[in-house]
């Protein structure tokens, strides 16, 4: 793989020879082979020299981040082994922050005991270069495509009241249903009033009486504890409620679309070693929630 993206980028097999300082003979008999296992061709010839087939384009590009992914994991091997030093400072939202990750930071302290941690706590987006932030946490579809990222977990979205709600208002038996009672809206990009519930093979569109319209993560959570009505949001921000009963999630055999979580770096530069390192301990933690939230799960 690693020689065939060589062959890729010097354009021919004598550049990636030269390149190797290996034979010409050997890297194109090594590319055969490869052609041979996949079944496929790879590269052809043109009057322009080598050319990629679409078979070999597609490849390709799989090669790339497969090796780029590898070395970020020798790197990340080499920094946890040296130990991590120095100042660490990380951007996320208050709610996800202040339930997923600050009540685990000695864990992650412990391992590196020469490692600092500065926390920015926001709902608001922040530019990561004049903020100084080594490494953000950003939910739902990435607006920016050219930051440096990678999805490091994805929630359920599901929709919770508390139990006192429910007794006085009654409690939805479809989505259709919702329309008709308060609900607690999260005025974020990654909440709203517009929301569609799958069920099979059947979607039903619901818009939701917006009550209430909160821009914060932590002003929604306490407007749904106060029975001020229902709300739609990811089982992340519920998550120690679901659990212990303070909340309650319906309608559990519709689905709604999920959400994402990425580990997001400053644009133009190299992730550090310490900021891969914490994105990889955050991963982890979320793995956690989420089986714990599916073997809890009324549909489990």
């Amino acid at each position: 793989m690693e020689l065939f993206v060589s062959v890729v980028q010097a354009g021919s097999f004598s550049g990636a020879a030269r390149q190797l300082c290996v034979g010409q003979p050997a890297v194109s008999k090594r590319v055969a082979q490869l052609e041979e296992r996949l079944g496929v061709r790879l590269v052809g010839r043109s009057s322009r020299g080598l050319v990629l087939t679409e078979a070999g384009q597609i490849f390709h590009a799989h090669a790339r981040r497969a090796l780029k992914e590898a070395d970020e994991a020798d790197l990340a091997a080499r920094g946890a082994g040296a130990g991590l030093s120095g100042r660490l400072r990380f951007w996320a939202g208050v709610t996800l922050a202040r339930l997923h990750i600050i009540p685990y930071l000695p864990q992650f302290l412990a391992a590196h005991p020469d490692l600092t941690v500065e926390a920015v706590m926001s709902d608001r987006k922040v530019d990561f270069v004049q903020e100084r932030v080594d490494v953000g946490f950003r939910a739902g579809v990435l607006a920016d495509s050219s930051e440096t990222a990678r999805k490091i977990g994805e929630a359920r979205r599901v929709v919770v009241g508390t139990p006192s709600y429910f007794k006085r208002a009654g409690e939805p038996a479809t989505p259709a249903e919702l329309a008709a009672h308060s609900a607690v809206v999260y005025a974020h990009r990654v909440g709203g009033v517009n929301w569609k519930f799958r069920q099979g093979n059947v979607t039903e569109a619901v818009t939701l009486n917006d009550r209430v319209q909160i821009s914060a993560a932590e002003g929604v959570r306490e407007a749904v504890f106060a029975d001020m009505g229902l709300c739609v949001a990811s089982e992340w921000m519920f998550q120690p409620e679901l659990a212990s009963g303070k909340v309650r999630q319906i309608l559990s055999s519709w689905s709604l679309p999920t959400m994402d979580l990425w580990a997001v770096y400053p644009t133009g530069r190299r992730p550090s070693a310490k900021a891969r390192a914490f994105a990889g301990f955050y991963e982890d933690r979320l793995r956690k929630i989420t089986l714990s939230a599916t073997a809890s799960s009324p549909a489990a």
